[in-house]
């Protein structure tokens, strides 16, 4: 009786020093991921070779620029991987510069690719490591294009912990839709592939009795449902991504991110994003992610809803 081998499951993290690399690493070693960090990328296949021979099922792996000058095999290298029938799902974290310059001041960490020396003034180190920031920028570009991207620049640890979770446990097979609500005041996801501004919609925030509420509370979506201008707004929004979704599909994506904005990130952009999430789920599989709202990302499979 021929007994078939299990499939292995290769996760690459990439992304910013500073961004959250080890807190993803941890999430997914809570999920059973043997995980390796700062993996030399000329090593890549050999270790993923002996993982398969141990018959591993779920092996996640970490880079950073430390290693540039061998960064550029990654891409072909992935592709080998997967034309070896190996599921391979890459994860490039991100922040904001001025986000990534606070964390280093601290933790009072030194940037791998830092070039400051003792004796700089404070406006020198933090020159220093701007540029240090910026040049890893550029050495992680190609990587970053080819990745699903995880703005965590004002995501606590415990949120992005959920998030990679309920990434990793949704098919690769499929296009996965992640709809994310946000607050322009707090800056624009970065992750994000489409943004809708729906800031000149009603605001429940001026009726006294929604203020507090968010727009997951039936008050808020029974008000936000009797205006015209936000039932017209998710009609658009639901017509352009069903007329786009077959052809990114075809283009082998594997993400998508919808990001809704308005003011506070509290009332219209939630509610919309609870109803494209109810909209789309019966098609295709559905994260939803309320940035400003201390939750975890639900996901919706059309295979079991």
């Amino acid at each position: 009786m021929h007994i078939e081998e299990p499939k292995l499951q290769v996760v690459l993290i990439t992304g910013m020093s500073g961004s959250g690399k080890s807190v993803t690493l941890h999430a997914l070693e809570d999920t059973g991921f043997f995980c390796v960090d700062n993996l030399p990328p000329e090593l890549l296949l050999p270790f993923v070779t002996l993982e398969r021979q141990h018959n591993a099922s779920r092996v996640a792996i970490a880079m950073d620029a430390r290693n540039a000058s061998a960064l550029p095999l990654l891409p072909a290298q992935l592709t080998l991987l997967k034309e070896q029938g190996i599921t391979v799902k890459s994860l490039f974290l991100d922040a904001t510069t001025e986000t990534l310059v606070r964390r280093y001041s601290e933790t009072r960490r030194r940037h791998p690719l830092s070039q400051s020396e003792s004796g700089q003034s404070a406006v020198e180190q933090r020159r220093a490591l701007v540029d240090a920031i910026e040049l890893e920028r550029q050495l992680l570009g190609t990587l970053r294009e080819q990745a699903h991207i995880i703005d965590t620049s004002i995501i606590r640890p415990s949120q992005l912990q959920a998030y990679v979770k309920s990434l990793i446990s949704v098919a690769s097979e499929q296009l996965t839709l992640v709809f994310e609500s946000f607050a322009f005041k707090r800056g624009v996801p970065s992750d994000a592939d489409y943004v809708f501004d729906v800031r000149m919609l009603p605001n429940p925030h001026y009726e006294p009795e929604l203020r507090l509420l968010t727009g997951q509370d039936a008050a808020v979506a029974e008000f936000l449902q009797q205006q015209s201008d936000v039932t017209q707004m998710l009609t658009h929004i639901e017509q352009f991504l069903g007329h786009w979704l077959g052809a990114l599909t075809r283009d082998h994506r594997s993400y998508v991110t919808v990001a809704i904005g308005c003011t506070g990130g509290q009332h219209r952009s939630v509610y919309l994003v609870e109803q494209l999430t109810k909209l789309f789920s019966t098609k295709w599989i559905t994260l939803k992610r309320h940035r400003e709202l201390a939750e975890p990302p639900v996901k919706s499979n059309p295979a079991t809803s």
